[in-house]
């Protein structure tokens, strides 16, 4: 049966204005993020700017039904548009294209005679990838005309370049979702904790809820009465969302300072998340703070890095996808199948394109990055192991989304080119290709942004809401081509308006701009050799998410979960796990006392209080881009 048979039809309005509003959010999440430093939507797993824009139009939506008696958007238009604005603000965000254009001109504009960065690097820049112009790259960093022809002839080379390169990574990532779709959607029936706000929203019933108000309106208060207070220190504010304890006697001094935070949206996405999820990401918190803690009671710390907690994490995500790709490998066996047939199946009639069409259409994007890095000096070899390495941890991440939905995900400097490091060393690598794997760093520096999930999501929300798969892919492309060409736009228009390092403090550009090219300097002063014990610490963590998954198998009461391993050891969590227990704890109280009606009948005011927070945190920003002003920001 096709299950494409009445599927909502999407109107060429509704992507017209997706596609209006995509590098508008591009601007104000820069605005944020860079120029303000305050908010940090796309940091979250859920883009607040995203969900803001989806409130207007459903609210809009709604008055334009009671008095005009029509819509403007039927559900499944909603869904698209939330589904474009956050691919494109992924694209545009935190730890993506920010990164990028700093990087471009810095390594020329930063150079000295004291970091000797011409004899050491320069030759392996290849022109067309970077900006060397200095008096191009002087309005760039003080201010100054953008709009000339000068400028924009140097721009548009490594603009044209790198904006093909991101589209093809995203085709990729695309490919491989549709691939993994039905079976992480239909099959395996993954949750999906960080659509359920964004899901609801597209209902009218949602908005007629009680509970949803009241959660609301409890954060919305908060919040005003706390951005006054920023504004009026006079005013007083309700309560500091974050405290920290000092912990300074040892051996617990070595477990650094344990947050305690209270983001009511956090407590809202936590009370979404199942219960042994949650339960397992608070508990691994712990479970990463004791392996501090022993260490240091046993005298091991004055190994450099042990316990090692990034190598175990990053080898947490690769074993999270090693088990989804065995858990699915009937699934991926039949599109094997399917692809050396010679005759057409219909065992893949309600994706976008058949299965046949989108493997070519992987391997040829691996085949243009393959050529891309060849000719920017970098192996065949270290390509393939580095995109594969890549694409693995992508993977993971996209399945932590889908199964565990956490609020935050970040893996701070611990990328496939620091795997390769660790394994071999510099020297074996040598200067060209870690010249050319640096400017991947806007690939690997953290994973905050990271696009892959929201693509899988995206299919989710159509399948949920009647969008055929063939649509919401077009929409996902197009997402990507205009938010790749608003975000360069934007992040040169900003800066060359304002000035990089001037007129407004900039210290993200900066530090985006320096990390890679320090980094690379440091490598190429100080060869390292195989690092067994990152390598060794990176395997332990692949073991262990296989022990956890065999548990999980073997014993139906085990409650730990592999993705919740491999994503607690990150910065963003360790801001929020106190959140993550506080969410558990009721909704363990309610599931137990209360029973799964009243659970049900109160998830609309957990939900209420991520809209509330999201709502205002939303109108402080654009109060502080209108005026000028620092304003008040719920998360940072």
């Amino acid at each position: 049966m096709n299950k494409n048979n009445n599927k909502t039809h999407i109107s060429i309005y509704t992507i017209l204005i997706a596609t209006a509003l995509i590098p508008i959010n591009i601007y104000w999440n820069v605005q944020m993020e860079l120029v303000r430093y305050s908010g940090l939507p796309t940091t979250i797993s859920l883009f607040f700017n995203v969900v803001f824009n989806l409130l207007v139009l459903s609210l809009l939506n709604i008055g334009i039904k009671k008095f005009l008696n029509r819509t403007l958007f039927k559900r499944g238009e909603l869904s698209i548009i939330y589904i474009m604005l956050s691919i494109a603000s992924g694209i545009g965000g935190h730890s993506m294209m920010q990164i990028l254009p700093p990087m471009l001109g810095h390594p020329f504009w930063f150079a000295t005679e004291e970091n000797d960065w011409k004899n050491l690097f320069w030759n392996h820049i290849p022109s067309w990838l970077s900006v060397n112009d200095k008096s191009v790259l002087k309005g760039y960093y003080e201010g100054g005309p953008l709009y000339n022809i000068q400028h924009l002839k140097v721009w548009i080379t490594p603009i044209a370049t790198w904006s093909v390169f991101i589209f093809v990574v995203l085709l990729i990532m695309l490919c491989i979702n549709i691939i993994i779709r039905r079976q992480w959607v239909e099959n395996e029936k993954l949750s999906y904790p960080i659509i359920q706000l964004p899901l609801e929203m597209t209902s009218p019933n949602f908005f007629s809820n009680r509970m949803m108000w009241i959660g609301f309106t409890i954060v919305a208060i908060i919040d005003i009465i706390n951005g006054l207070h920023f504004l009026f220190p006079t005013i007083p504010q309700v309560f500091s969302k974050r405290y920290n304890i000092a912990l300074s006697s040892p051996p617990f001094d070595a477990m650094g300072n344990l947050p305690f935070a209270m983001y009511p949206f956090v407590i809202g996405l936590g009370f979404l998340i199942p219960l042994d999820l949650s339960f397992s990401c608070w508990l691994f918190f712990w479970f990463w703070k004791l392996q501090l803690l022993l260490a240091e009671a046993l005298g091991l710390r004055s190994l450099p890095g042990f316990p090692y907690i990034n190598s175990q994490a990053v080898g947490g995500y690769i074993g999270v996808t090693l088990i989804a790709i065995y858990t699915s490998r009937k699934h991926l066996l039949s599109i094997c199948k399917q692809f050396f047939a010679t005759e057409k199946s219909s065992g893949d009639s309600s994706e976008t394109i058949s299965y046949r069409t989108t493997i070519i259409v992987l391997l040829g994007g691996a085949l243009f990055l393959i050529i891309f890095c060849h000719q920017a000096g970098i192996s065949i070899t270290v390509t393939i192991i580095f995109f594969i390495l890549f694409f693995l941890i992508s993977l993971g991440i996209t399945r932590m989304r889908a199964e565990l939905g956490a609020p935050v995900h970040d893996i701070h400097y611990t990328g496939p080119e620091e795997i390769m490091i660790w394994a071999v060393g510099t020297q074996k690598l040598g200067v060209a290709n870690l010249t050319g794997l640096s400017f991947f760093w806007f690939l690997t520096r953290t994973h905050y942004s990271h696009v892959m999930p929201h693509q899988l999501e995206g299919f989710k929300l159509s399948t949920s809401t009647g969008i055929s798969q063939k649509r919401v892919t077009f929409a996902m492309v197009l997402a990507a081509g205009v938010g790749v060409l608003s975000a360069f736009w934007v992040l040169l228009h900003i800066p060359y308006q304002m000035g990089a390092l001037t007129r407004i403090p900039f210290p993200t550009v900066s530090s985006f701009g320096r990390e890679p090219w320090s980094r690379l300097e440091s490598w190429l002063i100080n060869p390292s050799p195989t690092n067994y014990p990152e390598t060794l610490f990176l395997g332990i963590g692949i073991l262990f998410t296989f022990f956890l998954m065999f548990m999980r198998m073997k014993f139906f009461w085990f409650p730990l979960y592999p993705a919740a391993y491999a994503v607690t050891n990150s910065w963003g969590i360790h801001n929020i796990w106190f959140c993550l227990f506080l969410a558990w704890v009721v909704k363990l109280v309610i599931l137990r006392f209360f029973g799964l009606k009243t659970h049900q009948k109160a998830t609309p005011f957990f939900l209420g209080l991520i809209l509330g927070e999201f709502t205002v945190g939303s109108l402080w920003t654009i109060v502080g881009i209108i005026f000028g002003i620092s304003t008040y920001g719920f998360y940072t």
